[in-house]
């Protein structure tokens, strides 16, 4: 069990990817402190991992409030005594943005996916980060997509969002590195 004894915090764990990945890490032995801004799936997911044999915590954590993202994690030192894995797989799904040629979107529906990818997880890594390097140890993880480097029409500023997340993940690896910290990203 390759997470066994880990303690993991899984922002928007109850989407499909965010569920899929405590699922994962359940498996393979990590204790779970799940957040998202429904309470309802998490909780669909928290108990799923439990019928699993695995151990997970649902929280309403709202990963664009920096106070509520701060409580959380103090509450998950405060219960588990150290973070060792956050991944954000914060989603936004909006119908407006998505199938709307670039010359048909207003700048403000441009520019939603880059302000709130970016907002959540520079937030959700910066206060992990502040964490993790008291112990040298720790794992910082995200989930950009395909779009960050290939041109793919009629998905707004999606394409801008996971670039900035991409860039952000290289940037925090750099700095963080010599702290015991690794960061990454999934596509």
């Amino acid at each position: 069990m390759l997470l066994e004894n880990k303690i993991a915090v899984i922002y928007g764990a109850g989407g499909a990817i965010g569920g899929a990945v405590a699922r994962a890490f359940a498996r393979d032995g990590a204790t779970l402190f799940l957040t998202g801004r429904h309470r309802a799936s998490i909780e669909t997911v928290a108990r799923d991992v439990a019928a699993a044999g695995g151990s997970a915590e649902a929280a309403e954590v709202d990963a664009l409030d920096e106070r509520s993202v701060n409580r959380h994690l103090q509450s998950v030192i405060d219960t588990s005594g150290r973070l060792d894995i956050s991944f954000n797989a914060v989603g936004i799904p909006n119908t407006k943005i998505l199938g709307v040629p670039l010359v048909d979107l207003d700048v403000e529906q441009f520019l939603l996916p880059i302000a709130i990818y970016a907002k959540s997880y520079f937030m959700t890594a910066r206060m992990a980060a502040r964490r993790m390097v008291a112990n040298r140890s720790g794992v910082i993880m995200t989930v950009t997509a395909l779009h960050s480097r290939t041109g793919i029409p009629l998905v707004g500023g999606y394409g801008p969002a996971m670039a900035a997340k991409e860039a952000l993940t290289r940037d925090l690896s750099a700095e963080l590195a010599p702290h015991g910290i690794r960061v990454v990203g999934l596509r």
